[in-house]
């Protein structure tokens, strides 16, 4: 029997951070960002997963904007999150949590001294290219493949959207995947700006006005 939604998009909780990072490092293995930040095969989806779970437990969940979706079918126990969205709303700063200075050690045993400065820049080409008036930001959207093109992803990014144009908020994220420049296209997405990156690649940058 195919997996089945139990509800809609709900808020997560610190009990969620294992599921969102099992879910987004599943979602992520073939993202051109981890490959780059993550080279070694073997290593990548292990070290995924920790990425997204220091960014999940120490930033966007306890700031309140992370969202999951689940299902479950009849082998299942309990109700297993297949998709998730880290949001950060205009009125907190999630990232400001996960550069402070007691997460340091984590982010360089996990990516590698060597590397740290590289990182680092890509990670304040995301910032500068960030709209300067408020706005709803997608950090990270993803579905299990187990149960891709079941409208979870769709399902996730709506629930966001609809909260944005309440707010009269526009939505900027980026992606260096130009697969998925399309998807976020048919929500009403367009491309700000492509950006070369001389480290990770071309990041694009995608921003939705308030409809």
């Amino acid at each position: 029997m195919s997996p089945t939604v139990t509800a809609a998009a709900r808020p997560a909780t610190i009990d969620d951070v294992a599921g969102i990072a099992r879910v987004l490092s599943r979602s992520a293995h073939e993202d051109p960002f981890f490959r780059w930040l993550f080279p070694d095969d073997e290593l990548r989806v292990a070290r995924t997963r920790r990425f997204f779970a220091l960014t999940a437990g120490l930033g966007y969940v306890p700031a309140g904007g992370t969202r999951v979706t689940e299902t479950q079918d009849d082998s299942e126990d309990a109700p297993v999150v297949r998709g998730a969205a880290m949001w950060a709303p205009p009125d907190t700063n999630p990232e400001g949590r996960l550069v402070s200075l007691r997460t340091w050690p984590h982010w360089a045993s996990l990516i590698g001294r060597s590397r740290m400065a590289a990182f680092v820049r890509v990670f304040a080409e995301w910032k500068l290219a960030a709209p300067q008036e408020p706005h709803l930001y997608l950090a990270a959207l993803g579905v299990d493949p187990a149960v891709a093109r079941t409208g979870i992803g769709g399902g996730l990014l709506s629930s966001g959207l609809d909260r944005a144009d309440s707010e009269r908020l526009p939505v900027f994220t980026h992606t260096l995947d130009d697969k998925t420049v399309g998807f976020y296209e048919r929500f009403g997405f367009r491309v700000l700006r492509e950006v070369e990156s001389p480290d990770a690649g071309t990041n694009y940058f995608l921003l939705r006005d308030p409809s």
